[in-house]
């Protein structure tokens, strides 16, 4: 019995090579895609114009109960409300705009109402949620697909500190 030593090497160099081949392929795949990503997220709309986008003159006290104002927070779009109320502030278009932009970019939003712990808790729940959902049909009108907006209710909706901070809508850009 005669064994060809030369070509078991060659078969075996060849497998090896293969392997090698494979996972050189698979390692690059792997980083292409994470740079990719990476720069993807870099590259995503910021909603951050500045500290305060609008809020009608002279009402940016934020103990005053009856105010309405919009304020942007770190890539995080806060629609203040009056006590008892679910109406948005009269100048809330440029954030609309900002947002509007940001999902016309590729990205989602996702929408969430709080109420302060004054007054009945059942009333207080279904006002944050009417709040949400007037927030979600000003999104509407100012251009955003209702598929690219997610109502969300928070596990808790009763928001701690000042009771005028409480009473707020959130609009978060969703992650690509």
């Amino acid at each position: 019995m005669s064994f060809n030593t030369s070509d078991d090497d060659s078969q075996q160099r060849f497998a090896l090579g293969f392997l090698f081949a494979l996972i050189a392929l698979v390692v690059s795949t792997v980083v292409g895609v994470t740079v990719y990503k990476q720069r993807a997220v870099a590259r995503a709309p910021v909603v951050e114009p500045a500290a305060v986008v609008v809020a009608p003159a002279g009402t940016l006290d934020v103990t005053d109960n009856d105010v309405a104002r919009v304020v942007v927070d770190g890539g995080v779009v806060r629609f203040y409300f009056a006590t008892g109320r679910a109406d948005l502030a009269q100048d809330a278009q440029p954030a609309l705009a900002d947002i509007a932009r940001a999902v016309a970019e590729g990205r989602s939003v996702i929408v969430s109402g709080f109420h302060d712990a004054t007054g009945d808790a059942e009333v207080n729940a279904q006002l944050a949620k009417d709040r949400a959902i007037n927030v979600r049909e000003a999104l509407k009108s100012a251009g955003v697909p209702e598929d690219k907006i997610e109502l969300r209710k928070p596990e808790v909706t009763q928001a701690g500190g000042p009771n005028a901070e409480a009473r707020r809508v959130e609009v978060t850009l969703a992650p690509m």
